[in-house]
């Protein structure tokens, strides 16, 4: 027996030997089990990692998958993914062993997917599906690479959903303007927004600014971290990406009421969060100016695209854009470029110039022979 009581703790341990990836022969002990039950499928879920023998649930195989991967991840990956796989992936496979469940069994928990209805009544949407079916071929991929499973089955089942395109929204700077002039009383609104709309940074991106990111000598702000709210703290983590890490050259306005807005601050500290304020308390600002403009809701993400078609408009490059917003790259700064249909109105005319002038220098061409 491999799984014995401690009489000073009254816990249970396990003492054993296994064969280690190099093939030597090792002693493992590990204590701190309430039952031997406990104590014993510890010990089988080790042997079975260490022998990458795929003969074991979901749920066991989602433990290692915890330990593999949360590391390697930024928290709130980690907690989206956790979300999704513990919530609609092992209710349903979580007893089956992994080296059984096949593609027929994948089409089956789509089909409960696809007919699933969150608590309002609504079903999922597509682009949702897209993303469950994602994160459980994610576990599988981590189980083909690393434990010798022989193939994906979601992978052969296929996806369901699709991507979401939903329609990108956008206020006009003149849109802009009258929502900013409503909720200029609440000066934190005012210049929050004002970031937000006139530099184009994402909202995680705002609420982790401090006095430090700003040189106002030289118009600069510096983007090199995020808020985040998760399990009831805040955390301050890195940027959405490498190319999040960016200068942003601020208009001399913009320059000058931050200048303003930093006077008004009392006893705050360089390093001090300049907008300690919420998501949800953003959002309901949204909802009140909104309401008092008579402009159309859009989301606080939607300010990011409105910076962005504001510079399309304006007639800077997708390359110049990607490099202020922090795209990582430029073919996502292409999906803005239907924002403005009366482009490619300017296009074509001016395609029609270059052919007209061509045609009349040959004209004149022909003349001096």
């Amino acid at each position: 027996m491999s799984a014995y009581k401690d009489q000073k703790t009254g816990k249970w341990y396990v003492f054993f030997y296994y064969r280690n990836w190099k093939g030597e022969n090792k002693g493992k002990t590990k204590r701190g089990f309430a039952t031997k039950r406990e104590a014993l499928e510890w010990e089988r879920n080790f042997k079975l990692k260490q022998s990458e023998n795929l003969d074991m649930t979901m749920n066991e195989f989602y433990k290692l998958y915890e330990e593999d991967m949360k590391p390697k991840l930024k928290l709130n990956t980690w907690l989206t993914k956790k979300h999704i796989i513990t919530g609609k992936v092992l209710p349903y496979f979580g007893e089956r062993k992994m080296n059984e469940i096949t593609a027929a069994d994948i089409l089956k928990w789509q089909n409960v997917m696809i007919e699933s209805k969150k608590e309002n009544g609504e079903r999922f949407k597509p682009g949702y599906l897209k993303t469950i079916h994602d994160e459980l071929s994610c576990l599988f991929n981590h189980a083909v690479r690393f434990y010798n499973l022989n193939e994906n089955p979601s992978k052969k089942a296929g996806n369901m959903g699709k991507e979401s395109k939903e329609e990108m929204l956008f206020w006009t700077k003149e849109e802009y303007l009258k929502f900013a002039d409503v909720i200029k009383d609440k000066p934190q609104s005012y210049y929050a927004f004002e970031i937000l709309y006139w530099c184009g940074i994402r909202v995680g991106e705002l609420l982790a600014l401090t006095m430090n990111d700003f040189d106002l000598e030289k118009k600069n702000l510096t983007i090199n971290k995020s808020y985040q709210r998760l399990e009831g703290k805040d955390v301050i983590t890195s940027p959405k990406t490498a190319k999040s890490n960016r200068f942003i050259s601020m208009p001399d306005f913009l320059v000058s009421e931050m200048r303003d807005y930093m006077n008004m601050l009392y006893k705050c500290k360089p390093t001090d969060r300049l907008f300690q304020v919420t998501k949800s308390f953003l959002h309901h600002e949204m909802d009140r100016g909104s309401k008092g403009s008579g402009v159309k809701r859009i989301t606080i993400h939607d300010l990011r695209h409105s910076h962005i078609s504001l510079l399309i408009d304006a007639g800077f490059t997708a390359v110049d854009i990607a490099n202020r917003v922090g795209h990582e790259s430029i073919r996502i700064t292409y999906h803005y470029s239907h924002m403005f249909p009366s482009k490619q109105i300017a296009m074509a005319e001016r395609l029609n110039f270059e052919r007209m002038e061509s045609e009349s220098m040959n004209d004149e061409s022909e003349d001096t022979r």
